[in-house]
């Protein structure tokens, strides 16, 4: 399961190219005379899939080998690229967590933006690391791992008990 890029861009509602706002991106699993090409190709896939996402919506789209999942907030878009083993319920919530901790951090003046931004975001970048493990961002699927795991233990001690 890996998270290969997350995006923040603004959609404008004239149907004009998104805005992209802040973006992380760990492409070091390219070869090295790729990697342009491959954040050309995110920008590119990212802005399609945001200006197609409705505001209020979320959906996922298959492209190659990568699932992006997209969540458009009023205007305020969060996109993510992973492979197709990420969990969709763990991409939606860390989209809303990158939402939520954007607005916090920047608030509304993200509606003024008229070009795209090089601005690092420190938080992005740690989501990117932090969140490659799918039950860091689904407080669900990591009960749902720990009670695995209880009950892979139990088993197997009560095995070892009885005979």
């Amino acid at each position: 399961m890996k998270i290969t890029a997350l995006l923040v861009l603004k959609c404008n509602p004239e149907g004009s190219d998104p805005v992209i706002l802040v973006n992380a991106m760990d492409v070091s699993h390219f070869g090295y005379f790729q990697r342009s090409s491959v954040k050309e190709f995110i920008f590119f896939v990212g802005r399609t899939v945001a200006k197609r996402t409705p505001p209020g919506q979320r959906q996922s789209v298959q492209h190659e080998e990568y699932k992006v999942h997209a969540y458009n907030r009023n205007g305020l878009c969060a996109l993510g690229f992973m492979d197709d083993h990420y969990p969709v319920r763990s991409a939606f919530s860390l989209l809303n967590q990158v939402i939520d901790e954007y607005q916090k951090n920047f608030g509304e003046s993200w509606r003024a933006a008229q070009a795209d931004s090089s601005q690092p975001w420190p938080y992005l970048n740690e989501a990117l690391t932090k969140f490659q493990d799918p039950a860091e961002a689904d407080k669900l699927l990591k009960i749902q791992r720990e009670l695995d795991e209880t009950k892979i233990i139990l088993v197997s001690g009560y095995w070892l008990h009885t005979f």
